[in-house]
């Protein structure tokens, strides 16, 4: 559920979690803040929270990074909410195998129940007023006319149809090759970049193998990734470069000239070596 890449110990690393309440309604947004400080010569890389028993988060969680000369420190909000009532406790969060942040409790209950306002007991069906009958003739009269209205309505929009446009069927493997060529020739913003070339993945993925990629996080998408016939260095290769592009698009990490063209190649294998076990 939490993870770090390549952090070495220090004693003067710390993590803090705290929220912005300790009870809610069900269903009514609560935030949590992640700290984590890192002494100098830690290497920081960023981490995600995937799931908490009896909460769900409620949107992409937000990154923020800073260095100074005692070291690092990374700051990652995210907003929850839960639809279980009870007392629930979000549990410790780990760094560098021992460094534990504390634990919090968070009452999820449902809307408050006033005794003291009146009780409403449920009323009886009401009865709709009869109208007065009108003349039968109005009503053959008015039917008449709409019924001829209808027509005439139908066959004028039927003569002002424009010509209906073939359906081009779209190849997603020749989509996703095309818009690949393109992201080589463009030179966009590193960010940018790593969210084009993740979302051509996902959208050939979703196309070719009917897999929802498109609402999963990166762990659950490499999850189902699983069974798709890739080999184990492929989808190792592939698991690692998705991670990457998620560092530099939420934790504002840099990547190197080298690191950008080993993801897209990674990304162009993975989709040939896909369309080839199809």
């Amino acid at each position: 559920m939490l993870g770090f890449l390549q952090v070495s110990a220090q004693d003067t690393d710390v993590i803090k979690v705290s929220v912005d309440k300790n009870r809610i309604l069900i269903g009514e947004p609560l935030q949590l803040t992640v700290n984590a400080k890192f002494s100098p010569g830690s290497i920081e890389k960023g981490f995600l929270i995937d799931s908490i028993p009896h909460f769900e988060f409620l949107e992409e969680p937000v990154f923020d990074s800073s260095t100074y000369n005692k070291g690092a420190e990374l700051k990652i909000i995210y907003k929850l909410t839960s639809f279980d009532s009870g007392h629930w406790v979000i549990p410790a969060f780990s760094i560098n195998g021992g460094i534990k942040s504390d634990s919090i409790g968070i009452d999820v209950v449902f809307s408050d129940f006033d005794p003291s306002q009146d009780y409403h007991d449920v009323k009886d069906i009401l009865e709709p007023e009869k109208q007065k009958k009108k003349g039968w003739w109005y009503i053959i009269a008015g039917s008449l006319l709409l019924l001829g209205l209808l027509v005439w309505y139908l066959l004028r929009r039927q003569k002002n149809l424009p010509p209906e446009k073939p359906v081009i069927v779209i190849d997603p493997y020749q989509e996703a090759m095309q818009r690949i060529a393109e992201l080589q020739n463009t030179k966009l913003p590193v960010r940018e970049y790593h969210s084009r070339l993740t979302g051509i993945f996902r959208l050939y993925v979703f196309r070719k193998r009917g897999i929802l990629s498109l609402q999963k996080t990166t762990d659950d998408l490499v999850k189902q990734l699983k069974g798709v016939g890739l080999s184990i260095t492929d989808h190792e290769s592939l698991s690692r470069s998705l991670q990457l592009s998620d560092f530099v698009k939420f934790a504002k990490y840099e990547p190197s000239d080298e690191d950008n063209s080993e993801v897209l190649k990674v990304v162009k294998q993975t989709i040939e070596t896909m369309e080839g076990l199809t």
